[in-house]
């Protein structure tokens, strides 16, 4: 004997929907209502087999949706770890900063080695603009990379304008960013093995915080 339980679990919404209705219209139970509405859905089938029918399909449905978010979530996973530097490589920061702008410039920067070792940068940069100040900190980092002779380094800002420039083999931008560019090419081919990456101000902030301190320990 088919319980209520099972009908109600093979049956769709609406025919819940009609079963309630017919079941308030006549005063049967729920239970003989349903099946009497999932009755007239079967026809000439006996019920059995539209219940077995329905049960497969949503078997396939929940199947087809966990298939789906497993291969969501490994796509995630593998972005997530492309993202991921190498456990050998060292990490660095860098983050220029002005006031006013232009003005006094503040150079900050940090490397951490795979051991957990850090090194900071924060020093005073003279009188530029804020494109001035973010290069000359990539410069600083990557000068004091070179005396760690990193095999790998990945170094993150938040200047998209340096970023993207030194991307790009014979610069762009100002004119009178040029030197900084050509510099900073230099450096990186003194190092072996180099990635630079952008990342959003919020998660630059130790850097931040040391071109600031650079800029106070000037006045």
């Amino acid at each position: 004997m088919t319980t209520f339980e099972e009908l109600a679990a093979a049956a769709y919404k609406s025919e819940r929907v009609i079963s309630r209705r017919l079941a308030k219209r006549t005063g049967m139970s729920e239970a003989a209502a349903l099946r009497q509405t999932l009755d007239t859905v079967a026809g000439d089938r006996p019920l059995a087999d539209l219940m077995s029918a329905r049960m497969q399909a949503k078997i396939a449905a929940e199947e087809k949706i966990i298939a789906r978010e497993k291969s969501k979530a490994e796509k995630l996973e593998q972005k997530q770890a492309n993202k991921r530097p190498d456990a050998s490589a060292w990490l660095a920061w860098f983050d220029g900063s002005t006031h006013p702008n232009p003005g006094k410039m503040g150079i900050g920067g940090l490397l951490k080695s795979p051991d957990g070792q850090t090194v900071e940068i924060s020093l005073a940069g003279g009188h530029g603009n804020s494109n001035d100040a973010e290069y000359l900190a990539l410069i600083a980092v990557l000068e004091t990379a070179i005396r760690y002779r990193p095999a790998k380094l990945v170094v993150y800002g938040d200047s998209q304008v340096v970023i993207n420039e030194m991307a790009v083999a014979g610069g762009i931008g100002a004119r009178s960013l040029q030197h900084h560019f050509q510099h900073a090419k230099q450096l990186l081919s003194q190092l072996e093995s180099v990635t630079l990456t952008w990342i959003p101000r919020k998660k630059n902030s130790a850097a931040d915080a040391l071109s600031q301190r650079a800029i106070g320990n000037a006045n």
